[in-house]
C-alpha cells in the first residue's frame, strides 16, 4: 500500500507555535510542534483525513485533505488568537466549559499576560489584572492579601488546581514561590461562590491552575535581577518515565539582601527575603485514559523588615525594632478519578503552614493545617447537567496569643448539588445549592442561580445571584493585630457573615473587515452583607474593635475590560471599575477603610517582527481611598491621593528558545510617603517607651510626641519602592 509523509509549520499571528498539538484522525496519531513550531506526520496510508491544529489562546484549525499517492503534502497552519473568550474553563461550575459556554462569567489569565510584567510572585503579579488589588497590610513586613471589587482579602478564596489550601494565615505566603515554569493559567470569579466553594468564596476566587506535564516542556529557566539587588529564578524540568508517569519539577527562588531607605525613616523600605520554593506534580498513565494526578511543594521563607541597624541578634528584644518572619509550609494535592462508567472525581489536598515570627519585641508563633476531601459526580440528563457533591473539610489553628487558649479545630462537611439546564443553544439556566455544617455556628445554607441568554455569537448576556458565608479567625487575617500599639479587642462571640450578591455580565465581540478584534466585557453587581466583620480602627485610636456590625455592609459598582487585537501586531487589553463599598451602623453611613472608588489598569502590546523585539506597556491606577489614621492630631493624609504605577518592558525573541527582556518597573517613581511628612508612625520609638498616657490609656500629646501617636505600621496602601530597572532572560527546552 502507497504510504506518503504530511508535515508543515503551525503559526500564530506568523510567529511560530512551539509544542502546538497536531491530530491526523482516523490515523489516530498526534504529535506537537518543535521550538520553530514544524510537525510531520510519516508513513500515511492514502485515504481522507483531517488535521486539527491547536494551541492555548489560540483558535483551533482543521483541514481536510485526501492523499491519492506517494506524494509527500505540505499542510501549514496560521492560528489566529481567541482572546481568552474560547479557553476552558472549570473554576465557575467544577465542569470544563468554554468561557463563551459558561453560565458564571469566568476571567482567564495566561502566562503570557503576566509576562508582560514579570514578577517574582502571583501575589504581585495580579495587580495589572482589573477590580483585583495586591493590598500591602504593612510596611515593615509586606505581607498582605488579595481584594476582589474592593472586599478584604479574608472574603477571597485561593485555589491551586481546585483544591483549598491557601487561606487565612497562609495567603500571601501561598502566592509567593509557585514557579512561573509550573502555571497554565489563573481563573477569577468575582462574587460569591459559596455553593460550590463553601467559606470564604464571599467576594470571588482566585484559581491557580497549574501545566499537565503531558504537555510542558522539557526544560524551561527564567530568571531575572533588579538595578536594587532583587534576584528571582524559576526552572522547571519535565520527565517520562516510560508509559507509566510524567512528571513536571518546579523551582522558585528569590533573594532580596539590600536594605534601602530612601524616605529616611531609619526603616527598610522593602522587606528583605530569601526564599525557595519547590514544586512536584505527577500525571499517572491509566489504561482507562482516567485522570489520576498527585502534586506537592514545600516552602521555606526568611524575611524581615525593621531599623537599618537590625541584626538576628536582636530577634524579639526591645533594643532594635525588626519584623522577622520564618515560615514553613508542605503542601499535597491530588485528584483521582474513579474507575466507573460513572464520572466521578475523587480531590483532596493537606497543607501545613508553621510560622515562627516576632514583631518587634511581641512573638507570634502559629500553626494552620487544612485538609480537604471532596467527592463528584459529572451526569447528563437530556438538558440536565447535574453535578453531585460532598466534601468535607478540616481546619486546625494554634497559636500563642490570649485569643487562642486551646487549639481550634474545625470540621465542616457539606452537600451540594448544580443543574446546568440547557433549554436551547440560546438559553440556559444554573440551578444550585450548598449545605455545610459547622460545630460552632451549625447548619450553613448557600443557594445559587445563573441564566445565560446568548443572543447570537458576538453577544452574551449572563445574570447570576447567590450566597456566600465566610467562618472567622480574627488572628490569622489582621495583621494589624499583632503589630504596633493597638489593643485588640473582641466584644462578641462572633457569627458568621452572610453575604447576597446579585451579577450581570455583558460580553460583546466586534470582528471587523481589517482583521480587528475588539472584545468587551461589563459586570455590574451588587453585594448586601449581614454579621460583617470590619475592624473599627475609628472608635479609639488605640483599639481595633471586633464585633458583627449592627447594620450591614454593602458594596456595588461597575467593572468593563477591553481587549483589542489589530492587524499590524498593536494589542490593548484596558480595564476599568467604579466601586462604592459602606457599611451602615446607627444610621451612619462609612467608606469602607483602604478601598479605593475606582481603578484602571492595561496592557498595551506592540510586536516589530523585522527587530524581532515586543515591547509592553503596563500599568495601574487606583483613586482616593480612606486610610488607617491614629487621631485627630495625626497629619498624615486621612484620604490617599490618586496614584498609578506603570511599567515598560522590551523582549527580544530572534534566538531559538531563548527570550532576552528588559525593561523599567515604576516609571514615575511614586511611593506613598510623597505629600505626607512621615508613614510609620512613631518610627523614632518604636517601643513606644516614651509615649505618656492619661489615667484612661489615651496617649497624651507631649513636646516629644505633638501628634499624641503611638509606634503603628499599618497606614499602608501602596508599594513602597521606587523606580527601578531589570534584566532577565527566559529560555524553553522541548
Amino acid at each position: 500500500m502507497a504510504q506518503t509523509s504530511i508535515k508543515g509549520v503551525v503559526l500564530g499571528g506568523n510567529s511560530p507555535l512551539p509544542f502546538a498539538n497536531v491530530i491526523l484522525k482516523k490515523a489516530n496519531k498526534t504529535t506537537v510542534t518543535d521550538g520553530n513550531g514544524n510537525y510531520s506526520f510519516q508513513n500515511t496510508a492514502i485515504g481522507n483525513y483531517e488535521i486539527i491544529a491547536s494551541y492555548t489562546g489560540y483558535k483551533t484549525e482543521k483541514i481536510n485533505i485526501s492523499i491519492l499517492d506517494s506524494t509527500n503534502i505540505t499542510i501549514d497552519f496560521n492560528l489566529k488568537e481567541n482572546n481568552s473568550l474560547d479557553e476552558v474553563v472549570i473554576t465557575g461550575t467544577l465542569k470544563p466549559v468554554t468561557r463563551l459556554e459558561s453560565a458564571v462569567p469566568v476571567e482567564v489569565y495566561k502566562p503570557s499576560f503576566f509576562k508582560k510584567n514579570p514578577t517574582a510572585n502571583v501575589f504581585e503579579a495580579l495587580q495589572n489584572v482589573n477590580g483585583v488589588r495586591p493590598q500591602l497590610n504593612c510596611n515593615i513586613c509586606n505581607t498582605g492579601d488579595i481584594h476582589i471589587n474592593g472586599l478584604e482579602g479574608p472574603y477571597t478564596l485561593v485555589l491551586i488546581d481546585g483544591m483549598p489550601i491557601v487561606s487565612g494565615l497562609s495567603t500571601v505566603y501561598g502566592l509567593s514561590g509557585i514557579p512561573n515554569s509550573l502555571l497554565e493559567r489563573i481563573e477569577i470569579v468575582k462574587g460569591p461562590a459559596s455553593s460550590l466553594y463553601g467559606s470564604e468564596a464571599v467576594g470571588g476566587l482566585i484559581n491557580i491552575i497549574t501545566k499537565n506535564p503531558k504537555n510542558a516542556p522539557v526544560f524551561s529557566a527564567d530568571s531575572f535581577v533588579t538595578d536594587w539587588g532583587e534576584l528571582n529564578l524559576d526552572l522547571g524540568f519535565k520527565a517520562n518515565l516510560g508509559k507509566t508517569a510524567s512528571v513536571l519539577t518546579g523551582v522558585n527562588y528569590f533573594n532580596y539582601s539590600n536594605p534601602i531607605d530612601n524616605n529616611h525613616d531609619n526603616f527598610t523600605d522593602v522587606t528583605l527575603q530569601d526564599r525557595i520554593s519547590i514544586f512536584q506534580k505527577w500525571n499517572f498513565n491509566r489504561k482507562s485514559n482516567k485522570l489520576l494526578s498527585l502534586a506537592g511543594r514545600y516552602f521555606y521563607e526568611d524575611r524581615w523588615g525593621g531599623e537599618l541597624q537590625w541584626e538576628k541578634k536582636y530577634r524579639g528584644g526591645d533594643e532594635v525594632y525588626g519584623e522577622s518572619i520564618y515560615t514553613k509550609r508542605y503542601e499535597l494535592l491530588g485528584a483521582y478519578e474513579l474507575p466507573f462508567t460513572e464520572k466521578m472525581l475523587l480531590s483532596f489536598s493537606y497543607t501545613d503552614h508553621n510560622q515562627n515570627s516576632v514583631y518587634g519585641d511581641i512573638p507570634y508563633l502559629a500553626q494552620q493545617r487544612i485538609g480537604f476531601g471532596q467527592l463528584t459526580w459529572d451526569k447528563k440528563i437530556n438538558q440536565h447537567d447535574l453535578l453531585f457533591g460532598t466534601a468535607i473539610r478540616y481546619q486546625y489553628y494554634n497559636d500563642n496569643t490570649p485569643a487562642t487558649i486551646d487549639a481550634d479545630i474545625n470540621w465542616i462537611p457539606s452537600l451540594f448539588v448544580q443543574d446546568e439546564i440547557a433549554f436551547n443553544d440560546n438559553h440556559k439556566i444554573l440551578l444550585g445549592a450548598r449545605y455545610d455544617y459547622n460545630s460552632n455556628h451549625g447548619n450553613i445554607f448557600t443557594p445559587r442561580f445563573a441564566y445565560k441568554w446568548k443572543v447570537n455569537d458576538n453577544n452574551i448576556v449572563r445574570f447570576n445571584t447567590g450566597t456566600g458565608f465566610r467562618i472567622v479567625n480574627l488572628f490569622t487575617e489582621e495583621h494589624a493585630a499583632l503589630t504596633g500599639s493597638r489593643d485588640v479587642i473582641v466584644l462578641e462571640a462572633l457569627k458568621p457573615e452572610r453575604s447576597y450578591n446579585a451579577n450581570l455580565n455583558y460580553l460583546k465581540k466586534i470582528y471587523t473587515n481589517n482583521g480587528t478584534f475588539i472584545g468587551i466585557e461589563t459586570s455590574a453587581w451588587y453585594t448586601y452583607f449581614t454579621n460583617s466583620i470590619i475592624p473599627d480602627y475609628d472608635t479609639n485610636p488605640n483599639q481595633i474593635i471586633y464585633k458583627n456590625l449592627d447594620g450591614y455592609a454593602v458594596t456595588t459598582g461597575i467593572s468593563t475590560n477591553v481587549d483589542m487585537v489589530f492587524g499590524n501586531g498593536l494589542k490593548f487589553i484596558l480595564g476599568a471599575t467604579y466601586m462604592d463599598v459602606s457599611k451602615k451602623e446607627k444610621e451612619v453611613r462609612t467608606q469602607q477603610i483602604l478601598t479605593e472608588k475606582f481603578s484602571g489598569t492595561w496592557a498595551i502590546s506592540y510586536r516589530i517582527n523585522k527587530l524581532f523585539l515586543d515591547i509592553d506597556y503596563t500599568g495601574n491606577i487606583y483613586g482616593p481611598m480612606r486610610l488607617p489614621r491614629l487621631g485627630p492630631l495625626d497629619p498624615r493624609k486621612e484620604y490617599a491621593p490618586t496614584w498609578s504605577i506603570q511599567n515598560i518592558q522590551f523582549t527580544f525573541n530572534k534566538f531559538k528558545n531563548l527570550e532576552i527582556y528588559a525593561g523599567i518597573k515604576n516609571l514615575l517613581n511614586w511611593t506613598p510617603n510623597k505629600g505626607n511628612p512621615f508613614i510609620i508612625a512613631r518610627a523614632n520609638d518604636p517601643f513606644d517607651k516614651n509615649v505618656e498616657y492619661d489615667n484612661a490609656g489615651n496617649v497624651q500629646a507631649t513636646a516629644n510626641n505633638p501628634y499624641a501617636l503611638t509606634f503603628d505600621p499599618s497606614y499602608v496602601y501602596g508599594p513602597n519602592q521606587g523606580i527601578r530597572s531589570f534584566f532577565g532572560l527566559r529560555y524553553t527546552m522541548k
